[in-house]
């Protein structure tokens, strides 16, 4: 069993700080945490000059006597009562960051969006319900903190349900680890999300149009095309490297690489055709070299309209399209879930209903002519 003793820390300006030191350490058995000093917030001088100062630091020994006594009937009768208050006091920040650092990118935006709200201070006690749904309101009006968007650009409302949900699973992890007194989760609603609008997407045809039109930066056609041939992302394709171009087990070419939304490790197939996109192959470095974010604005939409095609296509639209294309001709479902290393097949499912041809045949086989 720890025993408990006083103890003096000499400070500044004539002060001597008193503390108490738990030897052998504090465990308590609930948190699985261990507690070797508590400071006690009292101070006396350091050397007493007339008898006021001698009278207060008798009273304030007094008082740090009275803590210790308190401490050691608790550790003997197993209430951990006071270590709890301590815990309150940490920093729930630096605990969220601690958990997100393992997870994927959702996780550290969300954690970053909830720094801003607190301006960076937050310990486990100020954690309450009220605070919880004030955070609520502000991702449901929160701009973009992403480095990605330049320009401030409100969160989507499935974005802000996203973050919130996530937000509610770490403060269920930290009930559970006994940092919060309260599943202040359970007190919470989720924010609603809106249902998915229809994604965009080009058609076999139209792919083939686009192929044909010129385009002011090769490499942003190139990039777009390896997107509508692979499925990857901007953010992929943007950090590819050569060393994550390998060959598969049956000699065909392959990537090898980290997702960078997810953070999940992925071998995804590729065609001889896709790879020709690619350019000529290098040692190392990265594939598209020349490739930047803001030929996803201005350039890219002018390209679109050139080819006449009369949709609003992003750069994500080629990740979309790739989906349809390979969900509508017949690939087995959850090959294109592999393929585009979705979590979920649920998200895979939504490409093969946009280019439903049997839906299409289906509504034709009845006809009066």
């Amino acid at each position: 069993m720890s025993t408990v003793h006083l103890r003096h820390k000499k400070g500044k300006k004539g002060h001597t700080y008193l503390y108490l030191e738990f030897y052998p350490p504090f465990f308590n058995p609930r948190t699985r945490k261990t507690l070797r000093y508590e400071f006690l917030h009292l101070s006396i001088y350091t050397e007493p000059k007339n008898p006021i100062q001698k009278n207060y630091n008798s009273e304030m020994l007094k008082v740090a006597e009275a803590i210790r006594c308190k401490r050691a009937v608790s550790i003997a009768n197993m209430d951990y009562g006071f270590f709890d208050k301590q815990v309150m006091q940490n920093d729930f920040i630096e605990y969220f960051r601690e958990k997100v650092k393992a997870k994927n990118q959702q996780w550290t935006y969300t954690c970053n969006y909830f720094s801003d709200f607190v301006h960076g201070k937050c310990k486990f006690s100020d954690i309450t319900v009220k605070l919880a749904e004030d955070f609520r309101e502000y991702l449901m009006n929160a701009t973009s903190i992403s480095s990605v968007h330049k320009s401030k650009v409100t969160l989507s409302r499935n974005t802000s349900s996203k973050y919130f949900s996530l937000f509610r699973n770490i403060l269920r992890q930290a009930y559970k680890e006994q940092f919060l007194k309260i599943n202040v989760s359970d007190y919470l609603d989720y924010i609603p999300r809106e249902q998915a609008e229809i994604r965009q997407f080009l058609t076999m045809d139209e792919v083939r149009i686009l192929y044909n039109t010129p385009c002011v930066y090769d490499v942003l056609k190139n990039a777009a095309m390896f997107s509508i041939f692979t499925g990857l992302r901007f953010s992929d394709i943007y950090d590819l490297d050569w060393s994550h171009i390998t060959t598969a087990p049956d000699g065909k070419p392959c990537i090898v690489k980290q997702i960078v939304k997810t953070r999940r490790n992925a071998t995804i197939y590729i065609s001889d055709e896709a790879l020709q996109f690619c350019g000529e192959r290098k040692d190392e470095g990265r594939v598209f070299p020349y490739l930047r974010k803001s030929m996803t604005k201005a350039p890219l939409h002018n390209w679109i309209k050139r080819s006449g095609i009369q949709k609003h296509i992003t750069f994500h639209c080629f990740r979309h399209t790739n989906a349809t294309l390979l969900a509508s001709s017949g690939i087995n479902i959850y090959t294109v879930k592999d393929q585009l290393v979705h979590t979920h097949v649920n998200t895979t499912e939504i490409y093969a209903k946009l280019l439903d041809t049997n839906k299409r045949a289906a509504a034709e086989a009845i006809t009066l002519r």
